[in-house]
């Protein structure tokens, strides 16, 4: 698989975005807020969606150390995000407009954990690190398993 590169500067870029790093998993360790540069920055491990769709990947799935940059923050606030949390999954990134184009980002994560960024426009890249590994787990959500039933 080809490493992913993608910018989002609107709401639609943001969507396909979010989609690729559903069930990221990351460590508090591994975020940044650097305000002189107007920046947040979180380095996870991303889950290759498009790979479960492959007929002949074998019951393997693959992850891939991933770069998410935004740029253009003020400000950030944390919601039950622990310093030392050992690993968290990140499930969407959603864009909330206030006096357009700027508005918040926030990152949703799995026990009720959020970043909000106070953003002056949407600003935001997804950059895969290097190689992918495999993995026999795939991500499963409470919905899922109600779904299958």
């Amino acid at each position: 698989m080809t490493p992913l590169k993608l910018i989002a500067l609107d709401e639609d870029d943001l969507k396909v975005l979010s989609a690729h790093v559903q069930d990221a998993v990351g460590r508090e360790a591994d975020m940044a807020y650097i305000p002189t540069e107007q920046r947040f920055a979180v380095i996870v491990n991303r889950f290759d969606w498009s790979g479960v769709q492959k007929p002949d990947n074998g019951g393997a799935y693959e992850r891939r150390r991933s770069a998410v940059r935004f740029d253009k923050v003020r400000k950030v606030q944390v919601q039950n995000v622990n310093p030392g949390e050992r690993v968290m999954a990140l499930l969407a990134i959603y864009f909330e407009p206030s006096e357009p184009p700027s508005g918040f980002l926030t990152l949703i994560f799995a026990g009720d954990a959020a970043i909000r960024l106070d953003v002056e426009c949407i600003e935001v890249e997804l950059r895969d690190l290097g190689a992918a590994w495999s993995t026999k787990n795939l991500p499963q959500h409470p919905d899922d398993a109600e779904s299958a039933q």
